[in-house]
């Protein structure tokens, strides 16, 4: 098994291409090793290398976030345990929808936009969301309210030092020039 990596723009994230589909389905983001280790045991595993703080899952991919030290010495621990998982035939997730993030948990909006609502949706599923994952990330739509867009972003993406950039510079003025009615884009907590 040869298992890719890929820089992501964010120093702290690296992408790992496994050569196999890693979800079927979403995409799964672990911020903390107890969670991980209940919805995934490839997650639990990766938590247990010193210095992994963040583990994202997408459909052929994996990308792991580090606190400190170098990527000379944890990369090698990384790749060691994605190829052992894969190796075992073990399932990624302990349960198909364990720890899954839905696109559709906790949106807001009113009624009255739901059509700009779609509109946005539909940007961000086929010029956005593409790219996002190329970087080992992910965003997703939150809420829309009063001219701002609200979005939730994961893996690579999260704690990005271009992340404002992109959410300023790229998605609010891609979706401004298809909708006019939207002014700012903001990362929803």
């Amino acid at each position: 098994m040869f298992i890719q990596t890929e820089a992501t723009p964010n120093p702290a994230t690296l992408k790992f291409l496994p050569g196999k589909v890693v979800l079927e389905q979403g995409t799964a983001d672990f911020r903390d090793a107890d969670s991980a280790r209940q919805a995934s045991p490839l997650a639990g595993r990766l938590f247990d290398i010193p210095g992994v703080i963040g583990v994202f899952f997408g459909f052929d991919f994996i990308t792991v976030t580090k606190n400190d030290g170098d990527w000379q010495h944890l990369k090698p621990a990384i790749l060691g345990t994605i190829m052992e998982h894969f190796m075992s035939s073990q399932p990624v997730m302990a349960t198909p929808d364990q720890g899954l993030d839905r696109d559709f948990d906790g949106e807001f909006y009113d009624k009255a936009d739901e059509e700009i609502v779609a509109t946005i949706k539909e940007l961000l599923e086929t010029r956005v969301r593409p790219a996002v994952a190329q970087d080992g990330g992910d965003i997703t739509f939150r809420g829309y309210e009063k001219g701002t867009v609200y979005l939730n972003m994961k893996g690579a993406c999260a704690g990005c030092p271009s992340s404002t950039a992109t959410l300023k510079h790229g998605i609010q003025n891609l979706l401004h020039h298809f909708i006019p009615e939207v002014q700012h884009v903001e990362q929803s907590i």
